[in-house]
């Protein structure tokens, strides 16, 4: 099963949590049910931040105080389906796939590209967490 395939469904947001002594991020249910997941298997996660509580409710704040003089921001993803963009691939997946992070942390997933590469690509599948792209141009470097 491609990374691509197998990240589809199993990204989500979640709390860390400290319990007795630990931190732990629960997993919900219905990701083993539907075969997202399997118990007692090992998988590598990443963990991206988000705003802390205590900055949403500045942020709050500061929305009731100017809700006049501010337009709306987007806090979808930063990428749209077609987009073509130039990105640096930092990694690789465990199925080698490329990974690049844009904008706000977002992950873009690149098949074929190798960390150091810097390939111009089209975004063809955007979700919530995680956008897939084809590799366009070939960074003119590594020819």
């Amino acid at each position: 099963m491609s990374l691509h395939h197998r990240l589809e469904g199993a990204i989500q947001h979640s709390k860390l949590e400290e319990r007795d002594g630990s931190y732990v991020v629960d997993i919900p249910a219905s990701e083993i049910e539907h075969d997202t997941l399997a118990a007692n298997e090992t998988y590598r996660v990443a963990i991206l931040a988000s705003e802390s509580s205590t900055d949403q409710k500045t942020h709050q704040e500061q929305q009731q105080s100017t809700t006049q003089d501010t337009a709306p921001t987007s806090d979808g993803p930063p990428v749209d389906e077609g987009e073509v963009r130039d990105v640096t691939i930092e990694t690789t997946g465990d199925q080698g796939d490329g990974i690049a992070k844009v904008e706000r942390g977002y992950v873009v997933i690149v098949p074929g590209g190798q960390p150091g590469d810097e390939p111009t690509v089209e975004i063809e599948q955007v979700q919530e967490n995680v956008a897939f792209a084809s590799i366009v141009a070939h960074d003119s470097r590594a020819l």
